[in-house]
């Protein structure tokens, strides 16, 4: 998404869920998501001037990024790290 709206950062890409959901499968403590957290809030940054070059407000732009970086953490808890419900 970066990358679509200017950004150059072609090597950032994360860790690949599957890895992920296997580090989860073999009981590892800590697994670091914040890359991927921290890409999708630039990325729906750069999406959102991209879409609305006139607007300057981060009151407009922080609230999809907010938004976004939700879903990220909902699709990482159920989908990928399995431990939905488990807190």
């Amino acid at each position: 998404m970066i990358n679509e709206n200017g950004g150059k950062m072609p090597d950032a890409v994360g860790i690949p869920e599957e890895q992920l959901r296997k580090a989860a499968s073999m009981a590892v403590c800590k697994i670091n998501i914040d890359s991927d957290l921290r890409l999708a809030m630039t990325g729906t940054i750069r999406q959102f001037f991209n879409e609305h070059p006139d607007k300057f407000d981060p009151r407009e732009y922080l609230k999809p990024a907010r938004a976004n970086i939700k879903e990220m953490v909902k699709h990482k808890l159920i989908n990928v790290l399995g431990c939905d419900g488990k807190a």
